[in-house]
């Protein structure tokens, strides 16, 4: 494992293959924009787009010519997934970041032409200045969308408000949202989860349609559709169901298997039941050797269990 690959203050630039083609992300873990640093929620969604592609609603025969607006793209991992299936994609950031998300986009779409000229599967990504609630920003990428996407966008409290909004102003009543996170604050995950299901059906993606590599208990992903309620302007109601967790039976959104809202409890109860989780994989050494899956959760693990060292 280089040290290059690791999200230090040093790394320039990771390397993914995602969907059978090798894409370069440079970044900047050290500037003071977090959207400059390739995080592992986006990781674990694009690979949760590469295991579920075959079939259902992820496929490329369904995909091909969606058009997907990616809110807080930073160095555009999610909207390249999206993109590879067939989607039209709009990836947007806050005017700090969109240098390094544009030559991300213009170095791995050349990339891609490069290596499948030939190919239709691969379909467009553009990118935009979109600040949450700034309405200018938002009647200039031409919405509504298919579907919203996200990753690592729920990290504040003062962000909920504008993220909710900003979702709103750009969807329709077919609109899919799909978002994915990496669980930093209990209190925060309360409060959004409390925000989402007063406005939308939520579903929770189970561990089973995950890749099995690429997920861990501390990072969710969730699948959303705009309430009827909602769309026809009444006042949403907070309810208290759980999320519903996303079925195996693909053939329809609206299809739920079971409710997950257990499942969902007990992975997020405490920070320190997250570290316990982490506790697990250090006794699990093959060989001394660790993926490179592997190494990044040791790296969110250190980071988590320093954050509260104060040096004297």
């Amino acid at each position: 494992m280089e040290a290059d690959r690791l999200n230090s203050p040093t790394t320039s630039e990771v390397t993914l293959e995602v969907l059978g083609h090798q894409l370069h992300f440079s970044q900047n873990p050290n500037s003071k924009h977090l959207g400059t640093t390739v995080w592992d929620a986006s990781v674990v969604f694009v690979k949760f787009l590469e295991k579920n592609c075959r079939k259902g609603r992820f496929c490329p025969s369904k995909l091909k010519g969606k058009r997907v607006l990616e809110l807080g793209a930073g160095c555009g991992v999610a909207g390249f997934g999206m993109a590879l299936l067939g989607c039209d994609v709009v990836a947007t950031d806050q005017k700090e970041v969109l240098p390094l998300l544009k030559r991300n986009v213009e170095r791995n779409t050349s990339r891609i032409n490069q290596m499948s000229p030939a190919s239709d599967s691969f379909g467009s990504i553009q990118v935009a200045e979109l600040d949450w609630g700034n309405e200018d920003h938002i009647r200039a990428v031409a919405l509504p969308f298919d579907y919203i996407i996200g990753t690592d966008v729920v990290y504040a409290e003062h962000l909920l408000e504008p993220l909710l909004q900003t979702i709103f102003a750009l969807s329709g009543p077919k609109t899919t949202i799909l978002l994915g996170y990496e669980i930093r604050s209990t209190s925060v995950h309360e409060q959004m989860l409390n925000m989402w299901k007063s406005n939308f059906d939520v579903k929770v993606v189970p561990k089973t349609k995950m890749h099995s590599e690429y997920q861990h208990p501390s990072i969710q992903l969730y699948i959303m559709g705009v309430k009827s309620s909602v769309v026809n302007g009444e006042s949403a109601v907070q309810e208290s169901s759980q999320p519903t967790e996303v079925g195996t039976n693909e053939t329809k959104h609206e299809d739920i298997i079971s409710e997950s809202g257990n499942v969902v409890d007990k992975r997020v109860n405490s920070v320190g039941e997250n570290e316990e989780q982490d506790s697990v994989l250090v006794t699990r050494l093959p060989n001394g050797k660790l993926s490179d899956w592997e190494v990044r959760r040791y790296g969110s693990m250190a980071a988590r269990l320093l954050r509260d060292v104060k040096i004297t």
